[in-house]
């Protein structure tokens, strides 16, 4: 791809993360070489990291994107810090029973655990956690639980399922 060419992309993916309320603020500097743009600088969360991928690659022309967006936070964050933001974005999302959720963060690498009703709740429970700051990966420990199903390492539930011969949970009391 000509030099030209590459310049004109240059400038289009520039205006484009200099024109973006979420991605102006931090000053990122883009290149493009043979139509592969190459973004770098710094952004507070794995979110904007997302989102500044999604919109170069979304310009017609651009055939690939390096994102070479690092995660940092202003001063100090410990994991107990990123485990606790974690927490607080899944409350702050409507589409998810947080309660079913927990979350744990490893050199900002946040494994998330427990039960979730769907796939569609899962997927908003990762993008959630991305919204923290100081989230460098998400990692899913979350299972989709099928209507009538129980938590195989949940003892209570073991219990309650042998006790009850599962026809309690299916709405047929008595039936065995």
């Amino acid at each position: 791809m000509p030099e030209k060419e590459d310049e004109m992309l240059r400038k289009k993916v520039q205006a484009v993360l200099d024109g973006n309320v979420h991605t102006r603020e931090y000053g990122l500097k883009a290149d493009v070489v043979d139509g592969k743009a190459r973004v770098t600088g710094v952004v507070d969360t794995l979110a904007e990291r997302e989102q500044v991928r999604q919109l170069v690659s979304r310009l017609n022309g651009i055939r690939a994107v390096e994102n070479g967006v690092a995660v940092s936070t202003d001063g100090a964050i410990t994991d107990d810090d990123v485990t606790f933001e974690v927490a607080e974005e899944l409350a702050a999302d409507p589409e998810i029973n947080h309660r079913g959720i927990s979350a744990k963060s490893v050199k900002g690498v946040v494994y998330l655990q427990g039960t979730v009703d769907s796939e569609e709740e899962q997927e908003a429970a990762l993008a959630a956690a991305t919204r923290a700051r100081g989230v460098k990966e998400v990692i899913s420990r979350l299972k989709v639980s099928r209507p009538g199903a129980y938590d195989t390492d949940n003892l209570e539930e073991i219990f309650h399922h042998q006790v009850n011969n599962d026809y309690e949970d299916e709405d047929r009391p008595g039936v065995y």
